[in-house]
């Protein structure tokens, strides 16, 4: 039986302008929970309580949510083998850019560079202010937290504070949305890793640049609402995968 890695490495090996969709599951080896698997984040937590209606209207869910954050394993996440086989894609001029649906910053913490890296869903390492649209580093707002401060506010206006982090029911950031499709506008190629492609509108954007016509592969462990669609589908850990497909496409580039 074919190698589906090998096969997916020949697909994309003539791609110079790759577009790179990542979601929860490039993140899983990181030891960061993906959020609909059988020990996904919807298990533990009511996904009501991420709605920016609750967030604005109850003090309570913003306790819970700061200190939700503040023990979040993202704190103590690192980069695994699948976030830098996309940063080494770029280092080999394939990349056109990586479109991410995680708000880990592990794509930055891997040597991708900003100008290459849209966070369609924002990030959890930077916080704004609602009224004044100041903001700083999540890192000082976790510290007010840990020293007792449930609810943290603006010192300077007093308004409510947020993390970047997109809610459900919270407009998606006009600029990230604006680069992420100019991406796939000007992709060649489509490699969605980690993601079940079932969350709108940013699943439209890989879809934007397979409907061209372009290779399409998906890596993912489980379904996706878009298998079908796919030229290929690879169904192993991406951290095994990602770092086998770029030495791969690095192979064929000096034969």
């Amino acid at each position: 039986m074919p190698d589906p890695t090998r096969q997916a490495a020949d697909l994309l090996y003539g791609c110079t302008r790759l577009l790179v969709f990542t979601g929860a599951g490039i993140s899983t080896e990181s030891g960061i929970p993906d959020f609909r698997g059988p020990d996904g984040l919807w298990t533990k937590v009511d996904p009501d309580d991420f709605t920016i209606e609750r967030y604005l209207s109850s003090s309570e869910v913003r306790k819970r949510s700061w200190i939700r954050w503040a023990a979040s394993p993202l704190r103590r996440a690192r980069p695994n083998p699948a976030h830098r086989a996309v940063t080494e894609l770029a280092d080999m001029g394939h990349l056109e850019g990586c479109v991410t649906q995680n708000i880990d910053g592990l794509h930055q913490a891997a040597g991708l560079p900003e100008e290459l890296t849209v966070e369609v869903h924002g990030n959890v390492w930077s916080v704004r202010y609602l009224v004044c649209q100041a903001g700083w580093p999540t890192g000082e707002v976790f510290d007010r937290v840990e020293a007792g401060e449930e609810d943290p506010h603006c010192p300077d206006c007093g308004g409510m504070i947020k993390l970047t982090v997109v809610s459900f029911g919270q407009a998606m950031p006009e600029e990230a949305m604006s680069r992420a499709y100019g991406m796939a506008s000007r992709a060649d190629g489509v490699l969605a890793v980690g993601t079940t492609l079932s969350v709108w509108p940013a699943a439209d954007i890989p879809l934007t640049a397979a409907r061209r016509g372009v290779p399409f592969v998906i890596v993912n462990m489980g379904a996706t609402d878009f298998d079908r669609t796919a030229h290929l589908k690879v169904e192993r850990p991406a951290g095994e995968v990602l770092p086998e497909l770029v030495d791969l496409i690095r192979a064929g580039l000096q034969d």
